[in-house]
């Protein structure tokens, strides 16, 4: 009678366990700071003012897209809390806000923050506590270092890979210019400087003639522009964030000077820096894209991502400008973002963001310009890596080449 009831006992074991391995296994959430059920906590630094204002847009747009997601029902069921402080591009108050944001309001992550400068100062610290400080508005080449800040990754295109790729096209097309340089006095406009330079191999210490640099706190760099124009240069390569791009475009066409004029992606908006300008003044100038920068144009009438981004501008950011190119970049991190919380499932723990994050294989966001994808990988942490030259015709930028890569 024993053994029957033992045979039979272990029989209902087996069984049980059978069965149970013939269902799905629940994976069991595990959740990291500022992560509920029903919601996951975000942090954010923007100069929505100080000398970097015009950036600001970018921080609401992004606010813009995670509101449509919230609408929508949020990511895997959560909705989505997005805190973002003005730090008036200044690095101190970058570090108050910061240190507010992951000690008091207990983030899961820092999104997109903008500013070589203002990025630099938290750097070690976001690094030390482990927080992830994800596709963040700066380029400098020192974002992407997983060896030694592998908390840290970056959204724009290396200015490095940039410069270098205004290098690749000085050497087709202008091989013989004498250039001068006008840019911000720290690693933002320093990691151009270097990629001008190592793009242009050799040649670079007969054709760079002159440089000067600003302060991001001037109030003008009119006198730099004079300097610059009396060394006698036929090529002006401008690295500059918006305010300082508008003034020296306004400049050089006071001045009467009329050199090729390269300007850096980050002061090439033609909503923010451009029109501000004067797009008479401003026609004529060379810079380079990665993303659809002005939506309003033609070429992309038929385009169902640029089509989804006006109706999503519409909605949710009426106030936003629609031939402001920042306001595209900032819609494409913040879909990336998302991309990468909806992979994480309900394992949300900050390993895990970075572990999703470093581990994008060729995703599609539909504003980036035909052709590119966006790839990590744990030892490369740079998501774009290609860029197109264009030329302003006095209304829209046109596409003199192909895409490139460093």
């Amino acid at each position: 009678m024993f053994q029957y009831r033992l045979s039979t006992a272990l029989a209902l074991i087996i069984t049980s366990c059978v069965l149970c391995a013939g269902r799905p296994t629940l994976a069991q959430k595990q959740y990291g700071p500022g992560v509920t059920d029903t919601e996951i906590k975000i942090g954010q630094t923007m100069p929505y003012s100080g000398p970097a204002s015009a950036y600001g847009t970018i921080g609401r747009v992004e606010a813009a897209y995670l509101n449509k997601i919230n609408a929508e029902g949020g990511i895997n069921g959560r909705r989505i809390k997005f805190i973002s402080l003005d730090d008036a591009y200044s690095p101190p108050k970058t570090v108050e806000q910061t240190r507010k944001l992951v000690e008091q309001e207990d983030v899961l992550l820092i999104f997109g923050s903008l500013g070589t400068a203002t990025n630099s100062a938290i750097h070690k610290y976001v690094n030390a506590k482990q927080v992830p400080h994800l596709l963040i508005s700066a380029g400098a080449a020192k974002w992407a270092d997983p060896q030694n800040y592998p908390w840290t990754m970056p959204w724009n295109v290396p200015f490095q890979i940039e410069a270098r790729i205004y290098a690749k096209y000085l050497l087709k097309e202008r091989p013989n210019a004498k250039i001068a340089m006008l840019y911000q006095n720290d690693d933002f406009g320093r990691d151009y400087v270097k990629g001008l330079r190592d793009g242009l191999g050799e040649k670079a210490a007969k054709m760079i003639i002159a440089e000067a640099t600003y302060e991001a706190t001037d109030s003008t760099v009119d006198s730099q522009i004079v300097t610059l124009r009396a060394s006698g240069a036929d090529t002006f390569f401008d690295v500059a964030s918006p305010k300082s791009a508008a003034q020296a475009i306004r400049k050089v066409y006071e001045l009467g000077w009329k050199p090729l004029y390269i300007m850096a992606s980050t002061g090439s908006s033609i909503g923010s820096v451009l029109a501000p300008a004067g797009l008479d003044k401003s026609t004529g100038i060379i810079s380079a894209v990665y993303f659809k920068t002005d939506p309003t144009e033609p070429e992309w009438r038929d385009d169902a991502g640029t089509q989804a981004y006006l109706e999503f501008m519409k909605k949710y950011y009426p106030d936003g400008d629609l031939r402001d190119g920042t306001n595209v970049f900032g819609y494409s991190a913040a879909q990336l973002l998302v991309h990468v919380l909806k992979h994480c499932g309900d394992n949300l723990t900050r390993e895990n963001v970075m572990r999703q994050a470093t581990n994008l294989k060729n995703v599609e966001l539909p504003m980036l310009l035909p052709g590119m994808r966006v790839n990590t990988s744990p030892t490369d942490y740079r998501p774009l890596k290609q860029m197109q030259v264009v030329r302003f015709d006095g209304k829209r930028y046109v596409p003199i080449g192909e895409l490139l890569s460093e």
